[in-house]
Order: C-alpha cells, then structure tokens, then sequence
C-alpha cells in the first residue's frame, strides 16, 4: 500500500462533489428544474440507504466506514450526490441509443448495477462501505436495479438537458478507476 493512500482516500469525497459540479455548470440550463430533478435521485438515494444502513432493508446488512465523508443518518451525502451522478451520466448514455423512455429506465438500472458490483469488490478495501460477513446479498444487486431504473424513470420526467459529452467522461471515469481494483 502507498504511503499516499489516506491521503488519495480522504479525496473521495471531493472527487464526488467535483463530478456533481461539473454536470451543474455544464448543463444546458442551470435553474430550479434541473435542481428539482438533480434532487429526485437524491433523496431517492438517501431514502433507500437510510433503510438500507439502518434497518437492514433494501440492499440487505451493510454499513459505511468513514472515507465518504460527512453522514446523516449513517448515509454519507457524498453516496446520495452519486446517486444523482450516476442517474444522469447512465441516463446520457442510454440517450445515445434508446427511444423508449421504459427502455431507457431498464438500461439505466442495469448500468448502475453493473456499477455496483464492480465497486463493492473495493468498497471494503477503501472503507466505503461494507456488507454483514463481508457476504454483498443478491438483493443488493436487485435492489440497485430497481431503486436506478425507477430514479431514473422519475428523473427524466423533468427533462433538463446535461452535456452528454461531459455524463460519458465522467461515466468512464468512474468504471475504469473501479475497473482497474478488479484486478489489483
């Protein structure tokens, strides 16, 4: 392990917090109802992991360590901004190629699944977050999908308009940096 490694995991919740302003300032345009729709997945997010953390619901057992920063309710706000993050930058991927609002909302849900399971290899490791017996349950994963497809279903309702460009670079940022633990 690095003698920087606490250091580079202190910054994750910078990281998180940068990525939310770069969707802000790049999105078509800056006013109440993209707030309102930034917010559904949000406080979807919080919602479902406030159950989750504390209740067991949901996701199944699991509970945050302390490198995602300040918590309410034993949910770190950094995992309820990537909630949002994730949302809109899956979302702008799905609008590439997919019509169908239900379609895309499918897609959008499987993105963000296949995203979870690729972080929780490192979740432990890094003390984001980690499951009783150190045992992700399928529910977890069913539960993201789930939870995804319909934020983003309700999120879209608005139909603000983000930079697509600005959703896929971080989108790819996001898997490969999580990509490369796989095999670390």
């Amino acid at each position: 392990q690095s003698e920087y490694s606490e250091w580079f995991l202190s910054l994750t919740p910078l990281n998180l917090i940068l990525y939310s302003f770069f969707i802000f300032f790049n999105a078509e345009q800056l006013n109440q109802k993209f707030l309102l729709a930034f917010s559904i997945p949000f406080f979807i997010g919080f919602i479902t992991e406030f159950l989750g953390v504390n209740y067991g619901l949901i996701f199944g057992t699991y509970e945050y360590g302390n490198n995602l920063g300040y918590k309410i309710g034993n949910v770190p706000v950094t995992i309820c901004l990537n909630w949002s993050v994730l949302v809109i930058t899956t979302g702008d991927l799905s609008k590439l190629f997919i019509k169908n609002i239900w379609l895309k909302s499918i897609f959008v849900g499987f993105c963000m699944t296949v995203l979870d399971a690729i972080i929780e290899v490192t979740a432990p490791r890094f003390d984001f977050w980690e499951f009783e017996n150190n045992n992700v349950p399928l529910q977890n994963y069913l539960g993201w999908f789930v939870i995804g497809s319909i934020a983003y279903y309700l999120y879209q309702k608005f139909e603000v308009k983000t930079n697509q460009k600005v959703s896929l670079h971080i989108l790819a940022a996001i898997t490969v940096f999580f990509s490369i633990f796989l095999f670390i």
